[in-house]
């Protein structure tokens, strides 16, 4: 069980790397998602929340392909299913 829990959690060279900090797609995701609280006008508050959904899955993809551990893969899978998902409601 230990193995597999140090498998998850671990990159190549044996670093945990469950939390890192953020890397620019968060940063724009976050900023956008201010911005578009903060903002009264109904279209730019749209274009702002789109612009944040936009910037949140190319965080998410961005770590189901090159996620330095398997936690961070899963987070990316959970993340794209979720803003994908979003799509269709």
């Amino acid at each position: 069980m230990e193995k597999h829990l140090k498998k998850l959690t671990t990159d190549k060279n044996g670093k945990v790397v469950i939390f890192q900090p953020p890397n620019l797609p968060l940063i724009g995701w976050f900023v956008c998602m201010i911005v578009a609280v903060l903002l009264p006008i109904s279209f730019m508050k749209n274009g702002f929340m789109n612009l944040s959904g936009a910037f949140l899955f190319l965080w998410a993809y961005q770590e189901v392909t090159q996620g330095a551990s398997y936690f961070r893969r899963f987070a990316g899978v959970v993340v794209l299913s979720i803003v994908v998902g979003v799509f269709f409601i």
